[in-house]
């Protein structure tokens, strides 16, 4: 993890040497004699911003300067002194977790290697080289611009257009060269832990634990690979005098240890690991030590979960299944897609990481996608993700490209895949490995390829390549080729009716959010809507000057060609015209909010049929417009408390038949409309529901003028519909519907609905006002109030719920976390 740490340490807890390098370490820029100090682990741009040789890459237009640092090298230079224990060891080994990205390494002006892969880990043996004082450690990278045009000029691979071209000839993060959503930032630099190993005979290479359920028991199987300490036949016979040690601890400290290495141990009882709203993250730590006789050599200790994990495929009157399975139980997945945390990878800490995904399980999420153009994360992301209930879809590092296949390119893919699936193989909740995002459509499309070598090429890397690495590595997780995909083979990747589609025709293909009605996918595991982030953020990037939408500076902040024209297209369809800034960049994020509420809504209506609902994107790596509900500091959008209830574990949710599903002309001769409602709760839960919808048709005051009541039984992992009710009298332009569910006599969930659209609806001026006292916010109201926004002057508030309708009267919302001082409120009233 890029954490910042500084000092350097000789672990002696597992009787196996490891010291840290990580100080001392200088930059030097290419034609320059100046060396500036580094942090390791860390990155280029990091270093030049710390030392003030660069200006903030996200300010304005400055991203055009800082791509300029990449044309040239740059040598990371340190010197240390091995401390004495390690020339006791049998073998020393420098190890490098992650270097960005080709880079020649030299120890005491010896070249050690090249590496050329981000996304590796690289060892080298220097017994014999270290010396016992002074060492130097020098790491020339190349630029990476320069890197890609050469190679490009060989052989040309392409990929997305918004990536700088060549961007597929290197194996590293691809959205550092720009996406649709990210600047063309390619840093470099040593990104992960450097650090001396001392071997004594031999090493864990790899531990692979298993699991076989049964009734009340779960039988683990222990799988070992032992390296040995140097390559000779006495090194490999003192490394098979080795045996292992398992330790086994269970989530209420009960602790077991099996000698002389077990091949499996039964586990009777077991806790098991479920995912976020189905029972609990229950882990067990285990331990594997490496011992010669009784003393330990080597460590690998991890935290699992018992539980059964697969993709549940079945053939079906409408096509073929597809849901997470999780201890024989099939899930609806609710979540979002994630990208990198920030473009200058060495400021993603663990305890950053850590507070994003808090927010996913706080919106209700249970699982997460990590996308197939940015990193393997580190661990404290799956970490957080085991102990949170997140179903982690990971994605290897292959996303809307095409690469060419060549002997030296497959053995790269082969050793980044076995490091990586090494790495996290253990992790509860690792849901599946996917072959890449989006190539296996645009491949099969025509896109991106040049030649039928490179069409040929995809299936041996995702049907073949990949499977038989997994094979080795992996068997017990689920594998599917390509998102989307309904199996590999070019066979219709983004079919309905089979396996996850993207989603994309509301939003780039212009279609109303009511277009999401036709279609029942089986698995939603792309679909999105842009948004501005909120005043504060943009004043982040900006002059008072740039703050119009068009302006230069807001469209370097904008990547998505025409999307800024694209959002106001969609603000004409629903309200009415901002007058002001601040007021346009509040109505996109209801936009946003109301598109994916849309989709999400509808998607889990129809649970049985579909089975997951995964929008575009969580997060975002810098400042900027895009799909994300998270912004880049950390500020929650709109969409992401409207997720949080549209992914609430019980929830009622209404279609509605108005102008939104029907004709939006108000000329139209002759105008003819249904209007109806007919309401519908889902129960993602593990427990029968017994419920109490109720609904009124209101006036612009909040009056009651109609009122149904209804009890109502809801079985565990279902969707439940209530009768249609038509409203042939309602004036849709004065009244609206209001719907609440109870559970005994508590709120669980409820919004309202209106039949026209909303810049048509008359809305009386709620006279909204804000008050806090004892962790909590009061709003009031005169009249009903649509998506009402509280807000701090910081605009940093998180609370228990935002963005949310209210009628007439009080509501009384708890503080999560913030200043609660200097608040506003504002609604859909207001955007005038």
């Amino acid at each position: 993890m890029a954490s910042g740490r500084m000092e350097t340490r000789l672990e002696d807890k597992r009787n196996m040497r490891r010291q840290e390098i990580t100080q001392g370490w200088t930059l030097q820029v290419q034609g320059e004699k100046e060396r500036i100090p580094a942090q390791v682990p860390g990155s280029v741009y990091y270093d030049l911003l710390r030392t003030g040789r660069m200006e903030d890459p996200f300010w304005r237009d400055n991203e055009d300067e800082a791509l300029k640092w990449m044309e040239k090298d740059f040598v990371y230079e340190t010197r240390f002194t091995p401390e004495s224990g390690l020339f006791d060891t049998d073998e020393i080994r420098l190890c490098f977790d992650g270097l960005d990205t080709i880079a020649d390494i030299y120890l005491n002006g010896c070249l050690l290697g090249r590496a050329d892969n981000m996304h590796r880990a690289w060892a080298y043996s220097v017994t014999g080289m270290l010396l016992r004082g002074e060492n130097s450690l020098r790491i020339y990278f190349h630029s990476p611009v320069k890197y890609i045009r050469e190679r490009y000029a060989e052989c040309v691979t392409m990929g997305s257009e918004h990536c700088m071209d060549g961007f597929p000839q290197i194996r590293k993060a691809h959205c550092m060269f720009g996406w649709d959503w990210g600047p063309r930032l390619p840093d470099a630099g040593i990104w992960k832990n450097v650090f001396l190993q001392g071997v004594e005979k031999g090493r864990l290479e790899s531990v692979y634990v298993t699991q076989e359920h049964e009734e009340q028991k779960v039988t683990l199987y222990i799988r070992t690979e032992i390296a040995s300490a140097g390559e000779t036949q006495e090194d490999r016979a003192k490394a098979q005098e080795l045996s292992y040690r398992v330790t086994v601890t269970d989530p209420q400290g009960n602790v077991r240890t099996e000698e002389d290495s077990p091949e499996c141990l039964v586990i009777t009882q077991p806790l098991l690991w479920w995912p976020n709203g189905y029972g609990e993250q229950n882990l067990y730590g285990i331990c594997v030590q490496l011992m010669d006789g009784s003393r330990e050599v080597d460590r690998w200790e991890k935290r699992i979960g018992l539980r059964t994990m697969t993709v549940h495929r079945e053939k079906d009157v409408y096509g073929e299944s597809f849901a997470h399975e999780v201890n024989g139980v099939q899930i609806f997945a609710m979540g979002a897609d994630y990208i990198p945390e920030d473009n200058i990878f060495g400021r993603i800490t663990g305890e950053r990481t850590r507070k994003l995904l808090e927010q996913c399980r706080a919106a209700n999420y249970n699982c997460i996608r990590v996308w197939g153009g940015g990193f393997y994360p580190h661990d404290d992301f799956y970490d957080a993700c085991d102990e949170l209930g997140l179903v982690v879809w990971q994605d290897l590092m292959f996303a809307c490209a095409v690469y060419e296949l060549t002997e030296d390119f497959d053995k790269n893919i082969r050793a980044e895949i076995r490091d990586n699936v090494r790495r996290l193989r253990h992790h509860a909740s690792l849901g599946l490995w996917c072959g890449n995002n989006e190539m296996e459509m645009f491949v099969d499309e025509g896109q991106w390829v040049n030649t039928l070598k490179q069409k040929a090429d995809y299936i041996k890397m995702y049907e073949y390549i990949i499977p038989q690495v997994l094979k080795e590595e992996d068997p017990q997780t689920f594998y599917w080729p390509a998102s989307p995909s309904s199996g590999g083979s070019f066979d219709a990747p983004n079919d309905p009716d089979r396996g996850d589609v993207h989603y994309w025709e509301v939003w780039h293909g212009d279609k109303p959010f009511s277009e999401y009605r036709k279609y029942y996918f089986r698995y939603a595991s792309e679909f999105g809507f842009q948004s501005f982030p909120c005043l504060k953020t943009v004043e982040a990037f900006t002059l008072p000057e740039d703050r119009n939408i068009f302006s230069y500076v807001m469209d370097k902040h904008q990547r998505n060609d025409a999307a800024n024209g694209k959002i106001m297209k969609y603000l004409y369809q629903t309200f009415l015209y901002p007058t002001d800034f601040d007021t346009l960049l509040y109505a996109s994020q209801l936009l946003q909010g109301e598109a994916i509420k849309y989709g999400v809504e509808h998607f889990r209506r129809n649970r049985g049929r579909c089975m997951g609902a995964v929008y575009w994107q969580l997060n975002d790596c810098w400042p900027v417009a895009s799909w994300s509900s998270i912004d880049y500091y950390g500020r929650w959008k709109a969409l992401h408390y409207y997720a949080k209830r549209f992914f609430a574990p019980i929830l009622l949710s209404c279609r509605e038949e108005g102008m939104m599903t029907q004709n939006t002309n108000v000329n139209a001769q002759p105008f003819q409309m249904e209007k109806s409602v007919t309401f519908n709760v889902s129960n993602e839960t593990p427990e029968d529901k017994v419920v109490r919808v109720v609904w009124a048709v209101r006036d612009r005051f909040g009056g009651i003028l109609q009122k149904e009541e209804t009890e109502l039984s809801v079985p565990t992992l279902s969707s439940v519909w209530m009768e249609k009710r038509e409203l042939p009298d309602m004036k849709i332009r004065e009244e609206y519907i209001s719907y609440d569910l109870f559970e005994d006599d508590r709120w669980v969930s409820g919004s309202t609905v209106i039949l026209t659209l909303p810049r048509f609806f008359r809305y009386e001026d709620p006279q909204l006002t804000v008050e806090s006292g004892d962790g909590e916010v009061i709003v009031r109201a005169k009249a009903y109030a649509k998506s009402v926004e509280i807000r701090n002057r910081n605009e940093n508030l998180v609370l228990e719920d935002n963005y949310f309708d209210m009628n007439a009267g009080e509501r009384r919302v708890k503080v999560v976390c913030g200043e609660i001082k200097d608040l506003t409120v504002r609604s859909v009233f207001d955007i005038r």
